[in-house]
């Protein structure tokens, strides 16, 4: 009996299918998420005595509603999109990554030092910003790994305080020795030469990165579809003790799944620092990390329901930022809208927690 097999006889109840959205339940729940969060927005709004209605429509106008705002939704869903994809590959193997914004500064950090101090020749620099970035966020995830597989520390709680360590950890650089000795005395790494920075799909800022979510999207699919490892990566979330008892290395996969989500928020930092930013700064990440762990959950960690949600999200952060120019609101009413979505996603979910024997 092969092992496939075997997992297949043990395990009660299938494991989760990896289709692109689970039928009309998970649109539905997409949906409703999305309608409650809005009803509740509309009221926080009308507590201020605003108008709900109008300020959606200066959203809308501001986002969907021209070219330029268009454009900047795409260029959000870049690091919104790769940091749900850190999020939904553990989470397949029934893990929780709370750690991408700390991923994703590692990830600038490592891309900004190969571009800088590598010595490479102009050609080579973006590979190697590709590689280090995609390193850094795998090697600080690793760390997560390391204390679940091995300590039984549980991966939300370690991965969301490592957050905080990875953000004062790239300040140290910036504030210190990666400081450009020749600028305006600003927290800024030297700016990176121009062979270092990705090129541009559309406009000055939709880099070729949006390449970087649609491949990680469908291969995300296609692995947990249609691969023996995708399968057992499924039992495995399914039912970890089933899994196990079938031969199925569980920490192995519990492992390295999350250090593929590592590297995947670390290529988001890559993105962001050769595709926007130029160079390494403070608070190069706006809770990019954050928004991808909601997008994931809103989308249910299915490709399409990402991809859904990344969008609902960049429209939402570009649509934010004139609330406060059009209306006169603060610049975070927009947070209250993206968190209260997160509340009817919570609150929506089923509990699918069994005791076992």
């Amino acid at each position: 009996m092969t092992v496939a097999t075997q997992a297949r006889a043990r395990l009660r109840g299938q494991p989760p299918r990896s289709g692109w959205l689970v039928g009309r339940g998970a649109v539905l729940r997409f949906g409703m998420a999305v309608t409650v969060a809005m009803v509740a927005f509309g009221l926080v709004l009308l507590s201020e005595s605003t108008n709900p209605l109008g300020t959606l429509r200066v959203m809308w106008d501001a986002s969907v509603g021209t070219e330029f705002g268009r454009t900047e939704v795409l260029v959000k869903v870049i690091p919104f999109g790769l940091c749900a994809l850190a999020v939904a590959v553990p989470a397949r193997v029934g893990l929780i990554n709370v750690g991408g914004e700390g991923q994703f500064y590692v990830g600038a950090w490592a891309a900004a030092g190969a571009v800088l101090y590598s010595g490479l020749p102009g050609w080579a620099l973006l590979p190697a910003a590709f590689v280090a970035g995609a390193t850094g966020g795998g090697a600080w995830a690793a760390l997560v790994a390391v204390l679940r597989v091995k300590g039984k520390v549980n991966e939300a709680v370690s991965s969301l305080l490592l957050n905080f360590v990875a953000i004062q950890f790239v300040n140290y650089f910036v504030y210190g020795p990666w400081k450009d000795p020749r600028g305006p005395n600003w927290p800024f790494s030297p700016k990176f030469p121009d062979a270092a920075m990705l090129p541009t799909v559309y406009g000055d800022r939709l880099s070729i990165a949006i390449a970087f979510v649609a491949v990680g999207l469908v291969a995300m699919f296609l692995v947990l579809r249609y691969t023996r490892i995708g399968y057992h990566a499924r039992v495995v979330g399914g039912n970890a003790v089933a899994a196990e008892r079938s031969g199925i290395p569980v920490g192995r996969y519990l492992f390295w799944a999350l250090v593929s989500g590592g590297a995947i928020a670390g290529l988001a930092g890559m993105a962001e620092v050769t595709g926007i930013q130029g160079r390494l700064r403070p608070g190069i990440s706006v809770n990019y990390g954050y928004i991808g762990f909601l997008a994931a959950w809103l989308g249910g960690h299915r490709p399409l329901g990402i991809l859904f949600a990344c969008l609902l999200f960049g429209a939402i952060s570009v649509g934010g930022d004139s609330l406060q120019l059009a209306l006169g609101l603060p610049g975070s009413t927009v947070n209250i809208l993206m968190a209260l979505i997160l509340f009817a996603v919570l609150a929506g979910r089923k509990n699918r927690t069994q005791v076992r024997a």
